[in-house]
C-alpha cells in the first residue's frame, strides 16, 4: 500500500473510533502498512484498548453501586455493545459508560454513583432537551440516561425501553440490554442524531445484523414508527446497508423511507467521501442547516432550533 494511501486510512480509523478493528482486520488479511504508518496505527489502538480498559473499570464499578441500591440499568453503546458484537471489546472506542434506567430511579442510583466520586455537572440545556444527567470525576464519565435520547425537537423516552429490556450477565455482574428490535432503532436513531459523523456507528448496525440473523424487521419497523422518527432509523441503515453491506431486507429501508428529495439530499450528504472526511461535525452553519432539512418533523426542530439560539444569547455566546 502506497504511504499516502496507508496515512489516509490510519487517520480515518482514528477519526472513526476503528483503529483497534482495522489493525485487527489488516493483520487477519496479511496487509502490511509502511512502518510509519503501522507504527502509528498500533499507538492509536494501545491508546484506544488504554482508555477502553478504563471505561470497563468505571463501568463495573457503576453496575456494582447500582446493584446495591437495587438498580439494574441497561447498558447503552460502549463497552457492553463492543462485547457483544466485536471480535475482542477494546476494537471499539469508547470514552465513557452509558446507562439507562427508569425515571423513577433516577434519584437513587444518582445517589448511588456520587458514592464513586462522581458529581453530576450542570447543564446548561433546557430540560425539554436533554435526556440524561452527567457524572464526572477522576475515574471519568457516567451518562445517566432517563430517555434514550433527545434529538431533531424529539425525544425517545426510556422507561417502556427499560420494561422491554432483556437480562444478561456482564463478568458476572447483572445488566440488561435493550430488546434486539429496540437496540437496532436506538443504535439507528442515536447515529442519525449525529449526522453518521463517525464510521464506527455504522458499523455496530452491520455487526448487530449479522449477528441476529432472526431478527424481527417487522419488529424494528413498528419500533421506529412507534419512536416518530422512522426517517432517522432510515438515514442510518441506509448509510450501513449501502457503503457496508449491512444485510438489512430491502422492504425494510422501502418501510421506513422519508420523502423522495430527503433521500436524495441523505444520499448526498452521506456519501462514502462526505462521511469519510466527516466534514459536517467540523461545520456548525452546515450541522444545523442538515439537520433541519433531514428532521422528520419540521416544526419540532425549528422550536429546537429556536431555543439553542435563544440559550446562546442568553449566555452571551
Amino acid at each position: 500500500m502506497p504511504p499516502e494511501e496507508a496515512d489516509a486510512l490510519v487517520k480515518a480509523a482514528v477519526r472513526h473510533g476503528l483503529a483497534g478493528f482495522v489493525e485487527h482486520a489488516l493483520s487477519r488479511a496479511g496487509t502490511a502498512l509502511p512502518e510509519e504508518a503501522h507504527a502509528l496505527l498500533r499507538r492509536e489502538a494501545r491508546a484506544g484498548a488504554a482508555r477502553g480498559m478504563g471505561v470497563r473499570a468505571l463501568l463495573v464499578r457503576g453496575v456494582e453501586a447500582l446493584a446495591a441500591v437495587d438498580v439494574v440499568p441497561v447498558l447503552l453503546k460502549g463497552y457492553g455493545l463492543a462485547r457483544r458484537l466485536y471480535p475482542e471489546p477494546l476494537q471499539r472506542a469508547t470514552t465513557d459508560v452509558d446507562l439507562l434506567v427508569a425515571r423513577a430511579q433516577v434519584p437513587c442510583a444518582v445517589h448511588a454513583l456520587e458514592g464513586l466520586g462522581l458529581t453530576v455537572r450542570a447543564s446548561g440545556g433546557d430540560r425539554d432537551d436533554t435526556h440524561h444527567l452527567e457524572l464526572t470525576g477522576p475515574a471519568g464519565l457516567v451518562e445517566l440516561h432517563y430517555r434514550a435520547l433527545a434529538g431533531y425537537g424529539q425525544a425517545l423516552e426510556g422507561d417502556a425501553l427499560v420494561a422491554r429490556a432483556e437480562d444478561a450477565e456482564l463478568d458476572g455482574l447483572r445488566v440488561r440490554y435493550l430488546r434486539a428490535e429496540d437496540e437496532a432503532v436506538y443504535l439507528a436513531l442515536h447515529a442519525s442524531n449525529h449526522l453518521l459523523q463517525r464510521l464506527a456507528w455504522l458499523f455496530d448496525l452491520k455487526l448487530l445484523a449479522r449477528a441476529k440473523p432472526h431478527l424481527d424487521w417487522d419488529g424494528v419497523v413498528a419500533c421506529a414508527r412507534e419512536t416518530g422518527l422512522p426517517h432517522l432509523a432510515w438515514y442510518a441503515w441506509d448509510a450501513a446497508h449501502r457503503l457496508l453491506g449491512a444485510p438489512v431486507p430491502e422492504r425494510v429501508l422501502q418501510a421506513l423511507a422519508p420523502p423522495v428529495w430527503q433521500r436524495a439530499l441523505a444520499a448526498r450528504l452521506f456519501s462514502g467521501p462526505r462521511l469519510l472526511d466527516a466534514a459536517l461535525a467540523r461545520n456548525k452553519p452546515a450541522w444545523v442547516a442538515a439537520k433541519l432539512a433531514l428532521a422528520p418533523r419540521v416544526r419540532p426542530m425549528a422550536r429546537y432550533a429556536l431555543r439553542r439560539l435563544r440559550g446562546r444569547w442568553a449566555r452571551g455566546g
